[in-house]
């Protein structure tokens, strides 16, 4: 070869290699987020900058227009979305990222699609996360945020209740249309987290829905209530980074992170 008036010769070599246990030595946690989804991705990318932890993502066919019965169409397709997430790799977390879906599916209905391709991943889900959350902080009576209409908001407690958490509080903002769900303002939901909140017979606020946008507020929403406020997408990262093995306090999200 020549380049100008010179010739010269490419010499290749095999250059050291040395191996480490990756960007996920600490944690590989991998999440099935809904096609609508436009608010937990940017939540985590936000809260999980530990080293050694890493999400993986993979997306699922979702109803725009929420309901008990299109909620139950995503079952079929569970399966599918998980086996899309680094496929012939362990995970040590697989989670799918719909709190009302989990319900109307089944959170072992769920894992059970899930672990088909990933069978080592501990599985969870919003609703899960919630009840390990509700758990650890001694909850047992929630007020009840959510953005869905009556029909879901009804499943919801009844699942709630089913499993000894009492809900003497419920707020909506009865929107069906998961786009408009997630342009509801941070102010609009510390409002009504705050509203809630007060009552007297609650422990703690439950935001469910893992399209509103909560994390940025739970801190000053707590601080003014002196109760925990819990989201779905704040319970699901807290809940994936403990059952990746990783107890250390995440501050600034709010009491549960910071356990």
């Amino acid at each position: 070869m020549e380049r100008g008036d010179e010739a010269y010769q490419v010499r290749s070599r095999r250059m050291t290699t040395e191996f480490d246990q990756g960007i996920a030595g600490r944690g590989a946690i991998g999440v099935i987020v809904l096609a609508t989804e436009k608010t937990l991705e940017c939540e985590w990318r936000k809260l999980f900058t530990m080293n050694g932890i890493a999400v993986y993502e993979s997306r699922i066919m979702s109803p725009r227009l929420i309901s008990v019965e299109s909620l139950a169409t995503m079952k079929k397709d569970i399966a599918y979305a998980a086996q899309l997430i680094q496929p012939g790799e362990p995970l040590h977390v697989l989670a799918y990222a719909c709190t009302s879906g989990a319900m109307v599916i089944g959170e072992a209905a769920v894992f059970e699609l899930m672990r088909r391709s990933h069978s080592e991943a501990a599985c969870t889900t919003p609703i899960t996360g919630a009840l390990a959350a509700f758990e650890a902080l001694q909850v047992k009576r929630v007020a009840l945020l959510t953005p869905y209409v009556e029909q879901v908001n009804e499943m919801m407690r009844g699942y709630l209740e089913a499993r000894n958490i009492a809900v003497p509080a419920i707020g909506s903002f009865y929107r069906e249309d998961d786009s408009e769900v997630a342009r509801i303002s941070p102010a609009s939901i510390k409002s009504a987290v705050v509203e809630l909140g007060r009552h007297g017979e609650v422990d703690a606020v439950f935001v469910s829905c893992t399209t509103l946008r909560v994390a940025e507020i739970a801190q000053s929403a707590e601080d003014l209530l002196g109760k925990p406020v819990i989201s779905s997408n704040l319970a699901l990262a807290w809940h994936s980074l403990r059952l990746a093995g990783y107890n250390e306090p995440v501050p600034g999200w709010g009491a549960l992170l910071r356990r």
